[in-house]
């Protein structure tokens, strides 16, 4: 942006552009280098959206260092560089339909093309893996490497070898003289799920394209061998034999054995561009590997080359990219799940399929009166939701099974206790009867106690907290502090050793310093999330005036901000003396700081 005097609305666009590029960036190194998100991709995409839309507006204050020059990130210093014969471009995005037909209109314009004429498209999924250029010489493989900035990458010819879809020598008689062969390094997701269960906790992947970045990232190449990638062409770069379809470029991978994506077509039109979209949108969860949209190539190379690029971006090519929250995968089963307080949740267990980064099995119907009201099966395919950290559900049935069985029945007993379920009147929810020794209750109680906005205990994951109270060593909230008489037990576990049992009981010594309000909302009350903790923390200001409080009921019912239900919950909690016995266990073990009402002196002045 050339230095000129601008309004206060444009300065205010400018320091706008100037953080989203400084987040991009930052979450793009992440993504390419490190193979450690940090956001999903829906919130990556907003920010590009973002960024977009204000250079469409204001066009003279596009930054040097915008982010639609990005290719991707910087070759790692564990590896040799490569330099590519031809730069690896980065697509564009379209987000909906009006972007794909303003996409077109801009080539045709740039062509000087009308309506009249078509232009045939290549339509074929975008796979959610790692980008590789290959380049053979005289058919033998000269060297692999990743796309870097777009000009040198990563060598990673070594590990690339070690992947059966990629030969060390290309078929057939008429082999070219040199050819970079471009394309996607994955893992499918079943492959993805057996691989990663295999890993512990610090080392699983979130999704399988991670998986893949780490895998082929691997110093020893043996390792990589161990890992089940897979690979798919979609492009070239410099290639001594010249193309004028780039579908006759395709012909030549298979003869070469080389494998490409199955679900190719190709479109003249944008009405089969957006059915092409839509029907492979459909049918995401029965492809086998991780796909997030669709890329729109031209087909006829003479026309790519008159387009040519701007920026980092090829003029003739585009993805349309899928929602990041949503998808369509298939009901295999319907189990019902009990939470901490009593509520019977029925859970779809789905095909596993990936939302904005994050491989989902499981979805929440929410309660027996959802599944009938959105008449969903067994067997039936439906679409899913998952917004940031939120649990996935089911919103609607995409196609009914042809085989459908009964409906899943509402059961008159807790499937973990036994016991009679009960219903509020007011409430959708069914609810265990059970409310002192139901299992699950007591587990997932223990877990809510252990969580980050409850005490918080690093690296005291709900898997060990699972074995430890399967085994009888922690049945209440007490004994988690008491772990360390069962060190010898706990050492002959699998994956258990004395440096990580000490840094067990480390973290569970730190966690011992709690704000009182944290402390309530880790007892886990019905109705007591974390602003009623903290309305409960301000008016007793420590627990012992909580559990020594005679006349509680009253004290909480004069309390601005807490209903009638949440008032009886808390009594009837502090009025069991099992529940009494535990927190007073708990207040001589931890260091609970008295809550602290905020220094309201000279906030107004």
């Amino acid at each position: 942006m050339k230095n000129k005097k601008i309004s206060d609305e444009e300065k205010k666009v400018l320091l706008r552009l100037k953080q989203i590029t400084k987040k991009i960036y930052y979450h793009n190194k992440l993504y390419h280098e490190k193979n450690r998100p940090e956001i999903s991709d829906s919130k990556f995409d907003e920010l590009i959206k973002e960024n977009n839309f204000l250079e469409k507006k204001y066009p003279h204050l596009i930054l040097d260092n915008s982010p639609n020059k990005i290719t991707g990130g910087s070759a790692s210093k564990k590896f040799s560089k490569s330099t590519h014969k031809i730069p690896m471009l980065s697509l564009a995005n379209a987000f909906n339909k009006e972007d794909l037909k303003e996409f077109i209109e801009r080539i045709r314009k740039y062509l000087n093309i009308d309506s009249s004429q078509y232009i045939e498209f290549i339509n074929e999924p975008k796979i959610d893996g790692l980008s590789i250029n290959l380049l053979y010489e005289k058919g033998n493989l000269k060297y692999a490497s990743t796309r870097g900035d777009g000009k040198e990458g990563e060598n990673v010819t070594a590990n690339v070898l070690t992947i059966k879809d990629i030969p060390s020598k290309l078929k057939g008689s008429e082999i070219i003289n040199e050819i970079e062969i471009r394309g996607e390094i994955f893992l499918t997701r079943e492959d993805f799920i057996t691989f990663n269960e295999k890993l512990n906790d610090k080392e699983k992947f979130s999704n399988p394209r991670n998986a893949a970045a780490g895998s082929l990232r691997q110093i020893n190449p043996n390792i990589t061998k161990l890992r089940p990638l897979r690979f798919l062409a979609h492009g070239f770069g410099l290639s001594t034999k010249k193309y004028d379809k780039l579908s006759n470029y395709y012909s030549d991978l298979k003869h070469w054995g080389i494998p490409t994506n199955n679900l190719i077509e190709t479109s003249k039109s944008d009405n089969g561009m957006i059915k092409y979209f839509e029907k492979i949108n459909y049918k995401r969860n029965t492809i086998k590997y991780d796909i997030d949209g669709i890329v729109f190539k031209i087909n006829d190379i003479v026309l790519q080359n008159r387009l040519g690029s701007v920026g980092k971006n090829p003029r003739w090519a585009i993805a349309l990219k899928f929602s990041a929250e949503k998808t369509n995968t298939l009901i295999k089963k319907i189990d019902l799940q009990v939470g901490r307080t009593g509520a019977i949740t029925p859970v779809a267990r789905l095909d596993p399929v990936n939302i904005g980064g994050v491989i989902v099995s499981n979805a929440t119907l929410h309660n027996f009166d959802e599944i009938e009201k959105k008449d969903i099966y067994v067997g039936d395919t439906v679409e899913i939701q998952r917004a940031g950290d939120v649990i996935p559900i089911v919103i609607k049935v995409i196609k009914k099974s042809n085989k459908r069985g009964p409906q899943i029945i509402i059961p008159k007993y807790c499937p973990v206790c036994g016991s009679k379920t009960i219903r509020e009147n007011d409430e959708a929810v069914l609810r265990c009867g059970n409310k002192i020794d139901c299992k699950a209750q007591i587990l997932g109680q223990l877990k809510h106690f252990i969580s980050k906005k409850g005490l918080n205990i690093d690296g005291f994951g709900e898997k060990h907290l699972i074995q430890f109270w399967r085994l009888g060593f922690i049945k209440n909230y007490v004994d988690i502090f008491k772990i360390e008489k069962f060190q010898k037990k706990i050492l002959q576990l699998d994956g258990w050793k004395q440096l990580s049992f000490n840094n067990l009981l480390e973290s569970c010594e730190n966690s011992k310093k709690i704000q009182f309000d944290k402390f309530i909302y880790a007892l886990g009350i019905r109705y007591v999330g974390e602003t009623i903790s903290t309305l409960l923390a301000r008016e007793f200001i420590s627990a012992s005036n909580l559990i020594n409080n005679s006349n509680i009921k009253d004290t909480l019912s004069n309390i601005d901000g807490l209903g009638p239900k949440a008032v009886n919950s808390i009594t009837n909690y502090f009025n069991n003396k099992v529940n009494i016995r535990i927190v007073t266990e708990l207040i001589e073990i931890l260091d609970l700081q008295s809550y602290k009402k905020p220094n309201l002196k000279n906030k107004f002045s």
